[in-house]
């Protein structure tokens, strides 16, 4: 009979032993449980952070490329506006060569006609210049701007353009 209470205090021996071996083995699978648990709550934490972060960038990108638009928009018009001034500005400096060159002309002109003048005047004669009798000596070519047949509120450029 000892053999067998010897026998038998080591099956139960063993059996404490493996019992406690289960025991630790489920102890070390219920902590490699929790720890999965809590490495996937984490990952789905992470993603989530992610796809966060993802979705502020894509709504920075279109508020960036619709401002980009609304730059490129104003930078056409603005351009189209500056296109349109130095046209009209080439258009302007050339009127403004040919009103300068036509006032040179009348200038020579009326130089010409007061030399001309003092010259008849220095001998004694009078001239008539047209049918409106507009004489030389009545200051029309003395000085053309006081002629009435000029409008008082025509702007130059009509009366050089009629």
């Amino acid at each position: 009979m000892a053999s067998y209470s010897g026998a038998s205090s080591g099956s139960t021996a063993m059996l404490r032993i493996s019992s406690s071996e289960e025991d630790l083995q489920q102890v070390m699978d219920l902590r490699k449980r929790k720890r999965m648990l809590s490495n996937r709550e984490s990952a789905r934490r992470s993603r989530m952070k992610k796809q966060k972060h993802l979705d502020d960038l894509m709504g920075q990108l279109g508020q960036l490329r619709k401002g980009n638009s609304e730059i490129l928009t104003r930078m056409d018009f603005i351009s189209q506006l500056y296109m349109n001034i130095e046209a009209e500005n080439s258009v302007l400096r050339a009127q403004k060569a040919e009103l300068s060159h036509r006032l040179d002309s009348l200038n020579e002109i009326i130089e010409y006609v007061n030399f001309s003048y003092e010259l008849f005047e220095f001998e004694g004669a009078v001239a008539s210049v047209s049918e409106n009798s507009h004489q030389i000596g009545d200051g029309f070519f003395v000085n053309p701007w006081n002629n009435a047949n000029f409008p008082a509120n025509q702007p130059i450029m009509d009366m050089v353009m009629h």
